[in-house]
């Protein structure tokens, strides 16, 4: 799969990150946060920043670690959320010889489970593959519409480049007003992970 690119909700305004399958034919949505959106867009500009974001931190920890990110595999929707890991594996150290290491420590893969708009944004900071399991993609996918898809796009950029703090506070404000919850109030039935289907 490949990223491409991000879309508003029409109706909602959320932000969506679309995945698109090798054959150019599917893609997959993936509803995500404004921050999310932002992390995942400015891995995908590899702009340079004064100061590193969350997922530029976390590159720079694999590094440090002498991990390499193989490759991001969304794998499943569990109650409407997809589900992700990182496929890691551990480099060989330049102090020892590879061929010193026993096949068992020079193929080392290490599992760890993701959001997968954090696993996206790594993925694209780190140039790996995003991989989707055939049934995810068969639930969750839509047929391209490569002009709606290009429109989608650019409204999306409009919008993050007109958006200001207060704009937003003010969008906010307005979705709470159509829900009639309170604004900071915590949500009684929070949900901690964007990354879902809908």
């Amino acid at each position: 799969m490949s990223v491409a690119g991000l879309a508003l909700d029409a109706s909602s305004r959320s932000p969506i990150v679309l995945l698109r399958d090798p054959s150019g034919r599917r893609q997959v949505p993936i509803w995500i946060d404004q921050a999310q959106a932002h992390n995942i867009m400015a891995g995908i500009q590899d702009s340079p920043i004064p100061r590193p974001l969350s997922h530029d931190l976390m590159v720079a920890l694999l590094k440090a670690g002498n991990l390499q990110l193989e490759r991001v595999i969304i794998h499943a929707i569990e109650d409407n959320t997809f589900q992700a890991v990182l496929k890691l594996r551990l480099k060989a150290s330049e102090e020892e010889p590879e061929e010193e290491k026993t096949p068992e420590e020079s193929t080392l893969l290490l599992e760890i489970d993701a959001r997968p708009s954090d696993a996206i944004a790594l993925a694209v900071r780190t140039k790996s593959s995003i991989w989707m399991l055939e049934e995810v993609v068969a639930e969750a996918s839509i047929p391209v519409d490569a002009e709606a898809d290009a429109e989608d796009q650019n409204e999306f950029r409009r919008f993050l480049d007109e958006v200001s703090p207060a704009a937003l506070v003010r969008h906010l404000q307005t979705r709470e007003s159509e829900t009639d919850e309170p604004f900071n109030s915590p949500d009684p039935d929070p949900d901690p992970d964007p990354d879902h289907q809908k």
